[in-house]
């Protein structure tokens, strides 16, 4: 079982999810809620990334498949840990009576337990052996949830930067982690569509 296709865009995926965890924690300096429950899990979402870039490195090694399994477990363990910081900050939020906050980091809580599943479960497919195409569908399934969960990082506080660029490097890493899955399971990559070479029309 070779994993080394997936190497470059999974390690580009961890990269800009640690980012993107780092940059969610600048934004709870700006809400003036730093060190609570929203920083947590803006942590956790950074070490996560961490792993992921760390099981990328060494899915190049075919002696490596056990550290890869490791860290991949140790990234779900990170966003269930995640997870459970973003339920106490919507507590936190309903008790403030910030119906609005209360219900965006709500809306987190599928997308971000789907991808701690999915991560789980690619490293538990690694470690049996399962089929490159099935462990490939779990990457591709967690990138989706990532995809999904970037929108609503973005809408946590609309007028910040740090939100924005938090928002766009996890949108980047689950499209790096879909392309990560694909290239996993042998799907060739989508060329582009229409005549985009040609400049300039008629």
């Amino acid at each position: 079982m070779s994993l080394k296709p997936m190497a470059l865009p999974l390690l580009d995926c961890g990269k800009a999810l640690a980012r993107s965890g780092e940059l969610l924690i600048d934004v709870t300096t700006e809400l003036e809620v730093y060190g609570g429950s929203l920083s947590a899990a803006g942590a956790g979402i950074r070490n996560a990334g961490d792993c992921v870039a760390q099981a990328a490195a060494t899915s190049r090694f075919k002696t490596g498949t056990e550290i890869v399994c490791d860290e991949l477990r140790e990234a779900a363990t990170c966003l269930s840990e995640s997870t459970d910081k973003l339920r106490v900050a919507v507590k936190e939020y309903e008790a403030k009576d910030d119906e609005a906050m209360a219900e965006c980091l709500e809306s987190s809580l599928v997308p971000i337990k789907t991808v701690c599943l999915a991560l789980e479960s690619a490293g538990a497919g690694i470690m049996k052996r399962s089929s490159l195409k099935e462990i490939g569908s779990r990457f591709v399934e967690g990138g989706i949830s990532l995809v999904q969960l970037s929108g609503i990082v973005g809408d946590i506080l609309t007028d910040s930067e740090n939100a924005k660029l938090s928002s766009q490097r996890m949108k980047y890493a689950g499209e790096k982690m879909q392309e990560a899955g694909n290239e996993l399971a042998g799907i060739p990559k989508e060329k582009p569509k229409g005549k985009g070479w040609l400049k300039g029309g008629m």
